[in-house]
């Protein structure tokens, strides 16, 4: 069959120049280029610090015996969703392709579910034909939503808008998400992700489509080969998926045009990113969904906010549109991601201990100063006690300062500012670099009681910060505050 939508030419695919790589000023670009180099090394030295931060815990747990055994649940969680993922996302930037091979990639790189299907239509046409079908468009993936998904599992509760992990195409996590559940219970569903195309993008042949879109069956919950993180794992045979998707949408959608490019990929079997086998016969559907007209509920979801669009009977969705276009999948790729949430906390926490630690040397302060020896030389004038006196307030006085200066670091970091991350991975990466100096050439003891704590602190703030997604929030925002001031607009794409 073939489809009016469709366009083939002999002329090879247009090239997909990410914002990212487009020139830029001559010192905007040499910055660029060293925060990149900068970033890469905080990036493997934040691997090499959970690693050894993984290990050190191990230790821990079998010096303390069985009354410690849950330390190997702190273990797993180091391994899962630290070192692992850091892993995977390094090896697969050398052996992965960056182009488009029919496939989603993971988080860290690894090739995940099979992109099966294709489709054209604006975004609002899109949403209208998939909540006339019974699909549910899932929520964003935060820390509400992954709770309520860990509870609803667990006792077998039902949550229709359960959110989806993210998958990446052309760079971009999906746009959004549908899905259905099975029988009420979160751990089987269908689920279809979305992504819009590039400006000008062509499938290989020059067929060309505005919206492409991978469907799998998640049948039940267990741990990922390849990180051992918890995940859905998915049905073997995604073209049932694929054919489930395309019924239901042309059994509610009359008014679209579906037509499918036999055998357009080599049929294959492999292994998505969790480590499911995969097969596929190859095909894939065209969905042309340009007739259906948009209802309110699609607008809505699409966040159009212009009500000469919207029916009479809308105007009561004004909310409902501007929340959903705050939480839009489109907006998602600007918050700021778990990585910003996690290091924010951590460095408030630290603050904490920090001024609890102020407070503890306050209320004992009229103890410690009797035990204070200052070995200075003394004259008939000089009383050593207003000396210690001296002494240990200004060390308090100091060490308050400090405090608020690192949760002023905090809080840059929270609104964006990429010196300030760089800080404070310095900070970390000279704290634990200074303790693992003493614990290889001194054979320094690492334990709860001495250390390991504050070292945990250390690695995870540097772990954090140095993430793909805290990386890729501190630059967006810094390119806005460029955008904004004139600078490198045109580069910018503003």
């Amino acid at each position: 069959m073939t489809h009016s939508g469709l366009q083939q030419t002999g002329t090879s695919p247009t090239p997909f120049v990410p914002r990212s790589t487009r020139a830029l000023p001559a010192p905007e670009r040499r910055r660029a280029s060293l925060m990149v180099i900068l970033d890469n090394v905080f990036f493997f030295l934040g691997a090499v610090a959970a690693g050894w931060l993984a290990y050190l815990i191990l230790t821990e747990t079998f010096s303390r015996g069985f009354q410690y055994v849950w330390f190997l649940l702190v273990f797993w969680l180091l391994l899962a969703y630290l070192l692992l993922p850091r892993i995977h996302s390094m090896l697969t930037l050398i052996y992965v392709p960056d182009y488009f091979i029919g496939r989603a990639r993971t988080h860290e790189g690894l090739l995940g579910d099979p992109v099966n299907l294709a489709l054209f239509g604006s975004e609002a046409q899109l949403h209208t034909a998939m909540l006339a079908a019974g699909w549910h468009r899932a929520d964003e993936v935060g820390f509400r939503s992954a709770l309520r998904i860990v509870t609803s599992t667990i006792f077998r509760r039902s949550y229709s808008d359960a959110p989806v992990s993210p998958l990446y195409l052309f760079g971009n996590i999906q746009d959004f998400t549908y899905q259905q559940e099975v029988a009420g219970n979160p751990a089987k569903r269908h689920h279809v992700r979305f992504w819009k195309t590039p400006p000008g993008w062509l499938l290989p042949g020059g067929y060309s489509a505005e919206w492409m879109a991978a469907g799998t069956y998640d049948r039940n919950v267990g741990l990922s080969l390849f990180t051992l993180q918890v995940t859905h794992r998915i049905e073997r045979e995604t073209d049932i998926e694929r054919d489930h998707i395309v019924t239901t949408l042309e059994q509610a959608n009359p008014e679209g045009v579906f037509t499918v490019i036999r055998n357009f990929s080599t049929g294959y079997h492999a292994v998505n990113g969790g480590g499911d086998a995969i097969t596929t016969d190859g095909d894939l559907p065209i969905i042309d969904l340009g007739a259906v007209t948009p209802s309110a509920a699609g607008m809505s979801s699409a966040a159009i906010v212009d009500s000469s669009l919207l029916p009479a009977d809308a105007s009561l969705l004004g909310q409902k549109v501007m929340k959903t276009a705050r939480d839009s999948g489109a907006s998602n790729r600007v918050k700021r991601p778990i990585t910003i949430y996690v290091s924010y906390l951590l460095m408030i926490a630290r603050g904490a201990i920090g001024v609890a630690s102020v407070i503890s040397v306050l209320t004992t302060w009229a103890d410690s100063v009797q035990t204070v020896t200052i070995d200075v030389p003394v004259g008939p004038d000089v009383n050593t006690q207003e000396v210690a006196n001296a002494v240990l307030w200004a060390v308090i006085i100091v060490s308050i300062g400090g405090f608020a200066a690192y949760l002023l670091l905090a809080q840059l970091i929270f609104a964006g500012f990429n010196g300030a991350r760089f800080f404070a991975m310095s900070v970390s990466l000279l704290g634990a670099a200074a303790v693992a100096v003493d614990y290889f050439t001194n054979g320094t003891a690492i334990t709860l009681t001495t250390g390991l704590v504050n070292l945990s602190f250390d690695i995870l703030v540097l772990f954090a910060l140095s993430s793909a997604d805290a990386r890729t929030f501190a630059r967006q925002r810094r390119a806005r505050r460029l955008s904004r001031n004139g600078v490198g607009r045109e580069a910018l794409g503003g």
